[in-house]
């Protein structure tokens, strides 16, 4: 087994799934010969050449309608989003195109595609390079929806989406390209449709993605010292809910704490939580707890930023709070 930083290994995905089948290309704004705008793609274009790996002029409405017109007819295109929040320019491709087009043209179409780049609050990137679209999208019938969050569930889950028949919308953290990780050897994938069990434990399911996994992480950390035996679900993907690991674990712990970045008002925690209360109301000592993001655009501001996200604190003492009976 290699170590591998989480960009790596989604361009190792992409490499071996370009080598594996000719009809699988990528296209996106400086994917050739600048590699990416997070190296992803690096050095692709000298191995496939320009038209398996196609720089697009800064137009995302045009080419992710060309990529779903090839779609259609038998080609599986991985779109790079140089950033996601751009592809708000491409919402009708995405939604009335992308995900419609298998069920409106009664199955003779297959829209096989990815959708994928990075998304997320950055660094101080901005309002505009802040956005989490995962909740922008989760309502668009026929989209599946992931988020990776490891160098080895990203090149498998990615593997995974290259290889479906239906459109997938794959999410990547702007701060989790540099994580390290051993990845194992030869051709692996990860079901699209499956949460990660993280840590078990017995007094309350934690549910989370992406970047907030490490935050839980840290939390529990805290948590554990104080005595505290939580549960740490990664729910990876976001459309649908697994709500079969999910629900056991409720089954067990009988409360929940969702921990996302997205924002609360329409977010991915707000629809999470309608759907254990409706599920498995009867299982749960108190009510579903949601910490996510503050409800207003990004502030530039590094400290202003800080506070728009969810930190370790607010997670030990939600669960603090939830144990104890508090809420």
């Amino acid at each position: 087994m290699a170590e591998m930083l989480l960009f790596n290994a989604l361009r190792a995905a992409i490499d071996e799934e370009m080598e594996r089948d000719p009809t699988v290309f990528v296209l996106g704004e400086d994917v050739g010969h600048y590699g990416g705008s997070y190296k992803v793609t690096k050095d692709l274009y000298l191995k496939y050449g320009d038209v398996r790996i196609l720089d697009t002029p800064i137009a995302e409405n045009s080419f992710t309608g060309m990529a779903v017109g090839a779609a259609m007819t038998g080609l599986r295109p991985i779109i790079e989003g140089m950033n996601m929040g751009f592809l708000l320019l491409a919402f009708n491709q995405i939604s009335n195109n992308a995900g419609m087009l298998r069920y409106t043209s009664g199955g003779n179409f297959k829209v096989p595609m990815v959708i994928r780049g990075p998304g997320g609050v950055g660094r101080q990137l901005g309002a505009e390079h802040s956005q989490r679209l995962e909740a922008y999208f989760q309502a668009v019938p026929g989209l599946k929806i992931v988020a990776c969050s490891t160098p080895k569930n990203a090149k498998g889950l990615l593997k995974a989406a290259i290889r479906d028949n239906n459109p997938v919308l794959f999410f990547e953290h702007v701060l989790l390209y540099n994580l390290k990780e051993e990845i194992p050897p030869g051709d692996y994938v990860q079901a699209l449709d499956r949460a990660e069990l993280v840590r078990p434990g017995q007094e309350v399911t934690i549910l989370t993605y992406s970047r907030m996994r490490y935050h839980c992480l840290h939390a529990v950390k805290a948590l554990e010292e104080k005595g505290y035996d939580p549960e740490i679900i990664d729910l990876i993907s976001l459309r649908p809910f697994d709500m079969e690991t999910i629900g056991a674990s409720v089954r067990k712990t009988h409360r929940v704490l969702i921990v996302e970045e997205c924002m609360r008002t329409g977010g991915i925690g707000a629809e999470l939580s309608a759907a254990i209360t409706e599920r498995f109301f009867d299982e749960l000592d108190a009510p579903v707890v949601r910490l996510s993001s503050q409800d207003v655009p990004t502030p530039y501001n590094g400290a202003l930023e800080k506070l728009t996200v969810v930190q370790p604190e607010q997670i030990i003492e939600a669960v603090e709070k939830l144990v104890h009976g508090q809420v």
